[in-house]
């Protein structure tokens, strides 16, 4: 049997059972094959843009289920599937600006999924500003741990609007949200982002006046983290 790890074992759990699932960037496809294993997914596709990634999920297919043949597709971001193909398309593991990009190329496909749920590595507050400006809903936001890293798994469904969004894609207010302190590990996530700000603030510290401005920022998102961790601590 496939085990998960914590992080997509988070992804698996966001996948209702019965619908037609699309691993964008797959790897070593283990979700899939899990997915399939438990007969969560009525259909796995299995995508990835580099043939040598494509090639270890391949192995795997047959390593763990010898004779049945999956679905595999070298390709770029959504190009692998039709409009309307997947009811739910997983992206993990590349950048919040790389996501936000490869949704933006065609968004007639993107407008076609029903439900998005992304694990991005980094600008992960671009990609939530992205989507809530761009007619999306963020139904789930959850943190997860794997190895030294908390990463966030951010589940997304098409909305009937764009969201009026206050915030601007570089805030920290979109980075690291205030409802992210209902979350188990969000004392240690907030922690360490503040420990990040404050080596940022040392370094601009000694930086020339022309950095004035990144130094008020940065005091200002130190300055809101704590409020954050204040607030969790009280809960």
């Amino acid at each position: 049997m496939i085990r998960l790890s914590d992080r997509l074992q988070v992804i698996a759990d966001q996948i209702t059972p019965g619908e037609t699932v699309c691993d964008i960037g797959t790897d070593h496809g283990f979700l899939p094959l899990y997915l399939y294993e438990r007969n969560i997914a009525s259909h796995v596709i299995l995508a990835d843009i580099s043939s040598g990634s494509l090639e270890k999920a391949r192995e795997n297919c047959e390593i763990y289920y010898p004779g049945i043949r999956f679905d595999l597709r070298l390709g770029n971001g959504l190009e692998v599937i039709s409009e309307g193909e997947a009811d739910t398309v997983v992206i993990a593991g590349m950048g919040g600006i790389l996501m936000s990009e490869i949704l933006q190329a065609d968004m007639n496909k993107t407008k076609s999924v029903k439900k998005f749920i992304f694990q991005p590595r980094s600008a992960s507050g671009r990609l939530r500003h992205w989507l809530l400006t761009s007619g999306f809903e963020i139904t789930s936001d959850r943190l997860v741990e794997e190895g030294r890293f908390i990463c966030s798994v951010i589940t997304a469904v098409p909305a009937a609007k764009p969201s009026d969004c206050s915030f601007s894609e570089d805030d920290i207010r979109m980075e690291i949200p205030e409802y992210i302190r209902d979350e188990e590990l969000a004392d240690e996530y907030i922690r360490r982002r503040i420990e990040m700000e404050k080596r940022v603030l040392s370094g601009l510290s000694e930086a020339s006046e022309k950095w004035t401005e990144k130094t008020e920022k940065t005091k200002s998102d130190i300055e809101y983290l704590e409020g954050l961790l204040c607030c969790s601590a009280n809960l």
